[in-house]
């Protein structure tokens, strides 16, 4: 039995969707302005694990996920480069969606482009207004906050706070309440537009793109939606305002799910603290398997920090583990009792650390029978890369300190030297001397 944590009810509830073992999901998109960082690696990751977790468990998981290709941040950056809005948010797609592929994040069954959908967008704006809870000033049509006296149940506030994704708050002096938010911009010089006899010449605001989206989609309902910490508020909150007033039917969504926040070396990831790190980057210096490993590694919804340190952990955690899985048999059976395991730990609000640690119990298990066929299955959910034998050389940082292993040995430093060698054998290697120097290789 699955429990997730809801963040609208604030605590784990049973899992139930709609549909018995249909579930559809709707995960937050990137906003295609700039390269991908460590904090969409964080979500993207762990909704893929997640996705994959409910397969493995027999539910068939429709996996929708946006992408937002028109928006000020988009036509901004364009401005700034003084080139298409359109182009750009192309380049920054196509970029985004090789750097899932190098993480491995492959569960997505759709991804909807924003522009792709103007005329859904266009629709809810028109019966937002039907209904009366919107209303037109100077640059564009406006929620209006107080016809909607729910607004504020998923982050249980009705203001911004400082971890919030303000960047897009729409600021117009003839606003009726401070918090409103526009459905529809109307056009000005230079920006993209399209056309709309009752709204106005213009383009979406940032959350309606979104609900416009499921609902075309999944229609006025669904299981999941997911997404980092700081959308919450008030993009998470503006989607439950615009669909459940539209529709009439709450809720909008049965479980939602939020992705704690990222540390650099325990600072959060900003710009201005110049610890800011792209996907491109980090996969420069660190496997897509290492990098799956150190996000498995902590509670989806837990805050993690990115350090040299632990992902020097995980890169050695991973190694271990494929070199101990390269070296088992096939003996053609499943081991139930530690996949029963397995699923009784991440069933508990799709915890992954704790699967992780039944996948090393079993491989520790001098006595279990059927460690291959199991650790296959569960490795259904992590997706490493542990059941090929890999032509590439001795990594270099291990290759180093063989070096520096061997340069202690020469001169007598005893307890260096074996230091050393267990830094490399806790990294999945075994060095031999022999007459010709020390030789590394996989353990």
């Amino acid at each position: 039995m699955i429990k997730l944590y809801n963040t609208l009810a604030r605590k784990k509830e049973v899992f139930e969707p709609r549909s018995k073992l249909k579930v559809n999901l709707f995960v937050c998109g990137p906003t295609v302005y700039d390269y991908s960082h460590l904090g969409h690696a964080k979500t993207y990751v762990q909704f893929d694990m997640i996705a994959k977790y409910l397969r493995f468990r027999g539910f068939k998981v429709n996996y929708l996920q946006n992408i937002t290709d028109i928006d000020d941040k988009i036509i901004k950056r364009a401005q700034e480069k003084k080139g298409s809005w359109k182009e750009l948010s192309k380049r920054y797609e196509k970029e985004y969606i090789k750097d899932m592929a190098s993480l491995g994040v492959d569960s997505v069954n759709e991804y909807a482009q924003a522009t792709n959908y103007i005329k859904e967008i266009i629709s809810q704006v028109e019966r937002l207004i039907k209904k009366g809870y919107a209303y037109k000033i100077s640059d564009g049509w406006y929620f209006d906050l107080s016809k909607d006296d729910d607004y504020g149940k998923l982050a249980r506030r009705k203001s911004l706070e400082t971890e919030d994704a303000v960047s897009r708050i729409d600021e117009n002096k003839g606003k009726r309440n401070p918090g409103d938010f526009c459905l529809w911009k109307l056009s000005k010089p230079g920006e993209p537009v399209w056309k709309s006899s009752k709204l106005g010449d213009g383009r979406p605001g940032w959350h309606i793109e979104d609900t416009a989206i499921t609902e075309k989609k999944f229609g006025p309902q669904y299981d999941i939606h997911g997404g980092a910490t700081d959308l919450i508020f008030p993009h998470h909150e503006a989607e439950i305002a615009q669909m459940e007033s539209i529709s009439g039917k709450e809720p909008l969504v049965r479980y939602w799910m939020h992705t704690g926040f990222i540390n650099i070396e325990k600072e959060k990831m900003s710009k201005s603290l110049g610890n800011f790190m792209t996907i491109r980057d980090m996969l420069k210096t660190y496997k897509k398997d290492t990098i799956r490993y150190f996000f498995a590694s902590t509670n989806y919804r837990k805050p993690i920090d990115f350090s040299k340190e632990t992902l020097e952990a995980s890169r050695n955690s991973v190694e271990r583990l494929k070199n101990l899985v390269l070296q088992l048999k096939d003996d053609k059976k499943v081991n139930k009792k530690y996949l029963e395991e397995f699923q009784n730990e991440v069933d508990d609000d799709i915890n992954l650390p704790n699967g992780l640690a039944v996948l090393w119990n079993l491989l520790r298990d001098e006595k279990a029978e059927g460690k291959l066929r199991t650790i296959k299955k569960i490795n259904e959910v992590f997706c490493f890369d542990l059941f090929k034998k890999e032509k590439t050389q001795v990594p270099k940082e291990i290759q180093k300190m063989a070096e520096e292993r061997e340069e202690a040995r020469k001169n007598k430093r005893w307890a260096k030297a074996d230091e050393l060698r267990e830094k490399i054998n806790k990294a999945g290697f075994v060095i031999e001397d022999t007459e010709k120097g020390a030789a590394v290789k996989r353990g």
